[in-house]
């Protein structure tokens, strides 16, 4: 049996990972999460998953777990997440070194694999070029959580120097699916459209991002983790389709056939880049397919949100 843990489970990306390991029944998967920003209605449940509520952070949390199971994988998700979260709290931004120490350590001493490390685009804070590529344009964010994230990055390149762990480095674009929470921008927008309510823009709306739908995510983690060609390397994780965020609240109110007007917010001070896309053919080459159409996605999303509100 292949064990593996997954911090952060009962978030986004980390439940719907666990959702489709645990398709495979050779797969038992414990999930690890504190809620600050995770929920546990997210977490399937099935026979093969175990979660267990402990605080990453913490030391004393999570020793035990690594004590009770031998880890084959480890996917290390678990963060405070979304912009104004981290921008409201960032002690609590620069606590996850901690986790990140904590996971790299206790992998390190019970013989694990690999681990996987979710790093983010913001680690390019305002990009020199785009489409942004992992080797060659700088990481220049000055914001807590993208420093905790190169500082994580740094350490999962030193351990591998070090002591030999393996690693992978997933540096997620924007990434939406059923489960991500409705203070990011893609379910926020529909929700608003689908009840003909006001959809809120920060300035002109002409910042741009990518967005890849869940289920492209997870294969490509999964994919990753069965191939050894992406091992000890950085990999984007994301959509090469980029588009404004004002572009994204029109194609929405279209495909809802919505009322919604857009309302101009003033811009935000800081953590708002003016671009955002990545360089992914790494992902495609190990993805194998193309990505999921953002129309696609979102009608989807749309489906999934209209048969939640019947039951």
């Amino acid at each position: 049996m292949t064990r593996i843990l997954i911090t952060g489970g009962a978030g986004n990306i980390g439940s719907a990972l666990t959702d489709k390991l645990a398709e495979n029944k050779n797969n038992q998967i414990v999930i690890v999460d504190n809620f600050s920003t995770g929920d546990i209605t997210k977490i399937p449940i099935k026979d093969n998953v175990i979660f267990i509520k402990a605080d990453v952070n913490q030391y004393k949390d999570i020793m035990p777990i690594f004590g009770r199971f031998e880890f084959t994988y480890v996917f290390h998700l678990a963060a405070v997440v979304g912009v104004a979260r981290t921008l409201e709290n960032p002690i609590a931004v620069l606590d996850d070194i901690e986790g990140i120490k904590n996971i790299l350590s206790l992998s390190k001493n019970t013989g694990v694999n690999r681990v996987f490390y979710s790093s983010s685009s913001e680690v390019y804070g305002e990009p020199f070029e785009s489409p942004q590529n992992e080797n060659t344009t700088p990481l220049n964010s000055r914001l807590p959580y993208a420093i905790v994230k190169n500082v994580g990055e740094a350490f999962f390149k030193s351990y591998q120097k070090e002591y030999g762990l393996d690693y992978t480095i997933f540096r997620f674009f924007n990434t939406y699916g059923p489960n991500q929470s409705e203070d990011f921008v893609v379910p926020r927008f529909l929700k608003m459209a689908m009840n003909n309510e006001p959809i809120s823009i920060y300035g002109d709306g002409l910042q741009t991002r990518s967005f890849c739908y869940v289920d492209d995510t997870v294969s490509t983690c999964i994919k990753a983790m069965q191939s050894s060609e992406f091992k000890n390397d950085v990999l984007n994780v994301g959509s090469d389709k980029e588009m404004s965020i004002l572009s994204l609240a029109q194609l929405i109110i279209k495909i809802t056939d919505s009322k919604s007007e857009i309302l101009h917010l003033d811009a935000l001070e800081e953590g708002d880049m003016k671009r955002r896309c990545p360089d992914n053919s790494k992902m495609q080459k190990i993805l194998g397919r193309e990505l999921t159409p953002l129309t696609e996605g979102l009608n989807k999303l749309i489906s999934y949100y209209e048969n939640r509100a019947k039951s």
